[in-house]
């Protein structure tokens, strides 16, 4: 898989954030806050009750008073606008205490066994005061203005899986209500979304008698912010079996939409139709400008054209006038021709909604192990085969290019966070990159030198430095989807593309902008229900809202 060719994948029923509010409003979780002991100087600590049907979960969360200098978004900072865990269990005093003691050391905190994220987030202090101000006089605030950014607080900080001391998610297994694919992340990045808003009604309240509560439709219409960066590369390169599986559940997926036999009046093409007019309204009101993605205008053009195209397949069972067997993937090949990628993603990923029930089945059926292991008894020609099936793009890359190694990937003293750079600029960086290339190519040099035979446990006794890439390989045997086909070295590797790859496709951020080719801002959880909407069944599209009317 050529990373320019996954950036352009949009979120879809697939996607982490869609697929877990989808799992919550089925199974209507109770959501609700238990203690928002806040003062008018935002101090103060909160605490939700999360009702699954077999377990309850506690989301715990400390506002500080915001401060324009000493806040960060950085993981080394000392100051957020709230730090919080989600715990399994009803929260406890001495759950709260110790979250309230640990959380602030950050790297020399220690987390509780029952904790499963550590979190922090930031206002964005434009829209949130103008928000305040608005409830607190008694009025909604400006959706106009509330277009621009599309929520009060930014995520700055998920970390779990056994990171300062959290429970590690394999743990979980596959029946806890938290054991799915990133939802432990996913329900605390929701979570994040209602404090944002309860946060700023409460204030208002504080500030004025006659301050109002936010309309439940801008409410819905606020998500969180959230804003990533190379650290992403480094996460496909370590969950490639995730990747995989989930690439392979949209690709199976959306094959069989496109076979679908569908004719005039068919309901599933009028539901399709509705959808991608939903779609049109999203990209026209979208006030996001892209540096190098496609305009929101130039998508919602094409989509025009689809819109045209689906009428006339709901009236008369034709497109362009002929009859064909199978219509859906005859749009689709013509769509390929002549629309925008990201257009032609949008399609796709709206085609999803007409089989949401086997899409569900394929998502939760993901399941990825992050260990490999080797098979020791298989032989070195055994396995130079399989690497030149599965990996003849790494063999055809030119390594001995002066441009082949020209960046360096490695960790900021400064920042902890993940940089990419030129070699010659950082020489002393230890390089944290998965060479697939240059790795597949002294492996296959070194199985060139030994007998057909030998086995692979004899192999790597000799060149033990080739034991992970041979696991992996091993591990990955006949998959499809797994590994970029890229140089991540090389100088014309865009990073951008796979970032924006997980945001979209796998995460489910809506309204993605880039930043010098590596830095992706985006908004989770779009338009999606608030508690009472999930108590309740909500079960209209919540999916690409439109602006609230006002």
């Amino acid at each position: 898989m050529r990373p320019e060719s996954l950036a352009a994948i949009q979120p879809s029923r697939l996607s982490g954030s869609r697929a877990f509010m989808n799992k919550m409003l089925r199974e209507r979780w109770d959501i609700s806050i238990q203690r928002f002991d806040v003062n008018a100087d935002s101090e103060g600590v909160v605490v939700y009750s999360i009702k699954a049907p077999t377990m309850e979960f506690s989301f715990i969360g400390f506002s500080r008073p915001p401060s324009r200098t000493a806040r960060t978004g950085r993981i080394i900072g000392q100051a957020w606008d709230m730090m919080g865990a989600l715990i399994e269990g009803a929260a406890t005093e001495a759950d709260i205490r110790s979250a309230q003691e640990e959380l602030p050391k950050l790297y020399t905190g220690r987390a509780t066994p029952n904790t499963l994220i550590w979190c922090r987030s930031n206002r964005s202090m434009r829209v949130f005061d103008q928000t305040l101000e608005a409830l607190a006089a008694g009025r909604q605030p400006s959706v106009d203005d509330l277009s621009r950014a599309c929520y009060l607080m930014r995520n700055t900080g998920l970390d779990g899986n056994g990171t300062f001391g959290t429970r590690s998610f394999p743990s979980l297994g596959p029946d806890h209500p938290l054991g799915g694919v990133l939802q432990a992340q996913l329900l605390t990045a929701y979570m994040m979304r209602e404090y944002s808003c309860d946060l700023v009604e409460h204030l208002a309240r504080l500030k004025s008698g006659k301050a109002v509560s936010l309309d439940p439709a801008i409410r819905r219409y606020l998500g969180v912010g959230n804003g990533s960066a190379l650290g992403l590369i480094f996460f496909i390169h370590r969950h490639p079996r995730l990747v995989d599986q989930w690439l392979e559940a949209r690709e199976t997926i959306i094959a069989r939409i496109r076979g679908l036999e569908v004719e005039a009046g068919d309901a599933r093409i009028r539901h399709l139709l509705d959808l991608v007019r939903t779609a049109i309204t999203f990209r026209k009101q979208d006030r996001m400008v892209y540096e190098t993605f496609t305009s929101s205008d130039e998508v919602a053009a094409d989509l025009n054209q689809v819109a045209d195209a689906l009428s006339e397949l709901l009236a008369h069972g034709t497109l362009d006038g002929e009859k064909h067997a199978y219509p859906l993937d005859v749009l689709v090949r013509r769509c390929e021709e002549t629309l925008k990628p990201e257009s032609v993603e949008t399609l796709l990923s709206l085609l999803i909604e007409l089989l949401p029930e086997e899409a569900d089945a394929l998502f939760a059926a993901i399941d990825a192990p992050d260990e490999f292991s080797v098979s020791p008894a298989e032989t070195v020609d055994s396995l130079a085969e399989l690497v030149r099936k599965d990996y003849d793009w790494a063999l055809a890359t030119d390594m001995a290019s002066p441009d082949a190694y020209k960046y360096v990937w490695y960790k900021s003293e400064t920042a902890e966070e993940p940089r990419r750079g030129a070699r010659d600029e950082v020489p002393e960086a230890l390089d944290l990159g998965l060479d697939i290339c240059g790795g597949v190519q002294s492996l296959m040099a070194d199985i060139g030198a030994e007998a057909p035979g030998t086995t692979v446990a004899r192999f790597l006794l000799k060149h033990p430095q080739h034991r992970y890439l041979v696991a992996r390989i091993q591990g990955l045997r006949g998959r499809a989807y797994h590994t970029p086909h890229a140089n991540i070295n090389a100088e014309r590797f865009i990073p951008i593309d796979l970032v924006r790859l997980m945001n979209c496709g796998i995460h489910g951020i809506d309204k993605t902008r880039d930043f010098l080719n590596r830095n992706l801002r985006g908004v989770l959880y779009h338009g999606a229900p608030t508690p009472n909407d999930i108590r309740s069944g909500y079960s209209a599209t919540w999916f690409y809202p439109a602006e609230p009317v006002q």
